[in-house]
This record gives structure tokens, C-alpha cells and sequence, in this order.
């Protein structure tokens, strides 16, 4: 096939794959919950800055601008199936932590907690937000970072349809959780 113009959830799926992160925020009652994103970035390094892109219909677009921080935990290999669920499931109908087994952490600096057992977690303050259409973009500073260097591997989505889990052992394992 020729190289041709494409739909846009064509195109997506086919720059795919991407990171797969959660996100986790607090709503007005301080209830956490958690948020399965692929479009997040690294935004700038001195200070430490990333970015996340929420649906603004979504119930993690509300704890964020109720409360403006959120926490931004990197999934380890073993962790995709409960991550996944996080991503199908909405917080407005489902305590997520409770739901997929993951248990929370307290937070060195932000209100929202960490999810236990993830590679790297980046505690965030929103600095400033910009309207993407039907989304928001969240620009914050990384005000303090957890990890286990142990834990190398990560998960990655391809068009929300299908995951990839690269365990620590390096291997490539195509998954699409329930």
C-alpha cells in the first residue's frame, strides 16, 4: 500500500507504540483515583516539567481542577493488567485503588498518593493548562521523584486497543488485559 492520507485513529495506531502511565489525582473529598494516559510528555528539564493531556468529560479532568496536582506512576511489566483496568473504567463509578489491588502510598510533598510497586513515580504541581479541543493539557513541575531501579520494565499502548509489556527480563509480551 502506497503512502497515503489517513484518518486520525488510523494515524494513531500506527505511531503507536506509546508509554503507558497513571495518573493519579484527588477529587474535592480528597477521594484518589486513577487515570490510564498515553499522551503524556517530559516538558522540560531545569526545572524538572511534564505534561499530560485529560478528556475534559473525563472524571480526572474534575480532581484536576479541583485540585491541582497529580501524581505520575510508571506501571511495571507485572502491574499491566490492573493499569489496564484503570484505563477502561471510570472513577466516578469505581474505586480503582480498591478494584485492581493497588495499594497507595503517601506522597512526599503532593496530595494525591503513589501507587506501590511502580518503576518510577513523578510527584506534580499544575503550573499552567491549555485548551486541546476536547481535552485539557496540564503542564506541571516535577516537585519530587521515587523509583526502583530494579523494575525495567514498562508498558506501552497501541491505539488503546492492545498492550505491550517489556519485562525485566527485556522480552516483548503482547497483552490486551479484560
Amino acid at each position: 500500500m502506497a503512502f497515503q492520507e489517513l484518518q486520525w485513529y488510523d494515524a494513531i495506531k500506527l505511531a503507536s507504540p506509546f508509554p503507558y502511565v497513571l495518573a493519579v489525582t484527588v477529587d474535592e473529598n480528597n477521594k484518589a483515583n486513577i487515570i490510564g494516559l498515553g499522551w503524556w510528555t517530559i516538558a522540560g528539564w531545569d526545572p524538572p516539567m511534564c505534561a499530560i493531556s485529560v478528556g475534559q468529560a473525563r472524571y480526572s479532568h474534575k480532581c484536576l481542577m479541583a485540585n491541582p496536582e497529580f501524581v505520575l506512576c510508571f506501571p511495571a511489566s507485572e502491574q499491566s493488567k490492573a493499569a489496564w483496568f484503570c484505563g477502561k473504567k471510570s472513577g466516578r463509578d469505581h474505586d480503582k485503588f480498591a478494584e485492581a489491588g493497588f495499594e497507595k502510598l503517601k506522597a512526599k510533598i503532593v496530595k494525591p498518593p503513589i501507587i506501590k510497586g511502580c518503576s518510577v513515580a513523578f510527584e506534580c504541581r499544575v503550573k499552567s493548562t491549555m485548551d486541546a479541543g476536547d481535552h485539557t493539557l496540564f503542564l506541571a513541575e516535577i516537585v519530587a521523584i521515587h523509583g526502583d531501579k530494579d523494575k525495567i520494565g514498562h508498558i506501552y499502548t497501541i491505539g488503546y486497543e492492545k498492550m505491550l509489556r517489556f519485562g525485566n527480563d527485556l522480552k516483548v509480551e503482547p497483552n490486551l488485559p479484560e
